[in-house]
Parts: C-alpha cells; sequence; structure tokens
C-alpha cells in the first residue's frame, strides 16, 4: 500500500468520524474522540476495500484510485464511530 493512499484513508476517516458525530449527537465523542476514531475506522475501511480489490492498494493515485480511496476512509471512520458511540451510550444507560 502506497503511504499517500494510506494518509487519504485516514484524513477521509477523520472527516467521517466528526461528520457522523455531527448528524448522530448522541454518539458524538467529542471532536477529538470523533477524529481519533475516525482515523482508526478509515485505516481499516480502506484495508478493508483494498483487500476486497476495490481500495487504492496498487499505488496508482489515479481519480478512481483516490475516489476509493476517500470513500472507503470516510465510510470506515463513520461506521466505527457508530458502533463505537452506540456502545459507549448503551454503556451510559447501565450505569
Amino acid at each position: 500500500m502506497d503511504v499517500t493512499t494510506l494518509l487519504v484513508q485516514l484524513v477521509s476517516g477523520a472527516v467521517g468520524g466528526n461528520a457522523a458525530g455531527a448528524a448522530m449527537k448522541k454518539f458524538s465523542l467529542g471532536t477529538v474522540g470523533n477524529s481519533v476514531v475516525g482515523i482508526l475506522g478509515g485505516g481499516l475501511g480502506g484495508q478493508i476495500l483494498a483487500m476486497l480489490g476495490m481500495g487504492g492498494g496498487d499505488g496508482a493515485m489515479d481519480a478512481g484510485s483516490i475516489v476509493s480511496s476517500v470513500a472507503g476512509g470516510g465510510v470506515g471512520g463513520a461506521v466505527l464511530l457508530a458502533i463505537i458511540g452506540a456502545i459507549k451510550a448503551a454503556m451510559a444507560k447501565k450505569g
């Protein structure tokens, strides 16, 4: 995997995490929390797409690979934030 592709996925994940936090207020972890979880989710989402042959894992930085890296990173960040936010909200109800 190319370092540039990974950076695009991580930044997209941070943006996706913050967008999901803004859209789902009860799952939000704050700006820093949303960013950290988004970065992790972006990296994971990008890796999963690359393993499935849909990500920009070949090192080429053409328009299609950039778009798939942004999409994979953003969606991965948003999904991981939603999962962790839901777990946090469920734990807060129990405690």
